[in-house]
């Protein structure tokens, strides 16, 4: 009976922590959806309520009245150009690294995996002024390679290790059949490569989508606002206005692809960073 009766006591000092901890991370996205639905009066009157019916006129007015369509457009923009510009940059770069031996290869990944632990707002006025002199300043462009470049440590970190699980003998093989080392790179290392170049992409993407500090320092036009500080126009003009329900959901707006992409690619990416840390 006392046999039986620790590993039950052990796996339930484990599970409340866990449990307490979920509580504490969904009920705030809950509430917040809720809140979405309410009229300001009901969320005035009854805070933690349910709506008395489905009010989706929050939404229309964050869509239209507050331009957040403009800003869920613009972050479609930098994620998407900043996911291709890092990944044509990684590649590359993680093959040479992982494969083509050269004088300086292990100082250069040793760069790479350092500049993970420096704090990316050290770089943000020197990247003020650089942008500037180009005149990339208040630029979707701008702003998405400055995105691709920050990113460049973390994927190049994963696309090595796992291109040190695929096996040299495809690559002598295609060698010998007369591939050049970008033909090997395209053709064999990068299809064999699809569950890290996944993780990476959705990685990337999740932290593309829900930046704000860059996007807050190198915009300046409201047209070129991204979905955070579009969001965050919001939340200033809620404090005169109240409209605290349209603030819901436009928060709304912008959790729903992130959790929905997440929950399609939650096996990919776990694989994805499993693979590369079984490397050996």
């Amino acid at each position: 009976m006392k046999k039986n009766l620790k590993p039950a006591l052990i796996r339930t000092g484990i599970r409340i922590p866990l449990i307490l901890w979920t509580i504490a991370v969904l009920y705030p996205i809950i509430w917040m959806f809720i809140g979405s639905f309410k009229s300001n009066a009901e969320i005035y009157a009854n805070p933690w309520g349910l709506p008395e019916t489905l009010n989706i006129q929050n939404f229309v007015d964050a869509w239209s009245s507050y331009n957040i369509d403009s800003g869920v457009f613009n972050s479609v923009i930098v994620t998407v150009l900043g996911m291709f510009l890092t990944l044509v940059l990684a590649l590359p770069t993680a093959y040479a690294i992982e494969r083509i031996r050269f004088k300086g290869s292990g100082i250069l990944f040793t760069i790479y995996i350092s500049a993970m632990m420096i704090p990316m707002v050290l770089g943000w006025i020197p990247l003020f002024f650089l942008l500037m002199e180009f005149n990339l300043l208040d630029s979707l462009i701008g702003l998405s390679i400055v995105y691709a470049i920050s990113q460049l440590p973390f994927s190049i970190f994963v696309l090595t290790s796992f291109m040190g699980t695929i096996p040299k003998e495809l690559e002598e093989s295609a060698s010998i059949d007369g591939l050049s080392p970008y033909g090997i790179l395209l053709r064999i290392i990068t299809p064999l490569s699809t569950t890290a170049i996944i993780t990476v992409s959705i990685m990337n993407a999740i932290h593309f989508w829900n930046e704000y500090f860059m996007a807050l320092i190198f915009l300046q036009s409201r047209e070129n606002y991204t979905l955070g500080l579009a969001i965050d126009f919001i939340s200033s003009e809620a404090q005169y206005t109240n409209a605290w329900g349209t603030l819901f959901a436009s928060l709304t707006i912008a959790i729903i692809p992130v959790i929905v992409l997440y929950a399609i690619f939650q096996k990919r990416i776990a694989k994805g960073m499993t693979e590369g840390a079984i490397k050996g």
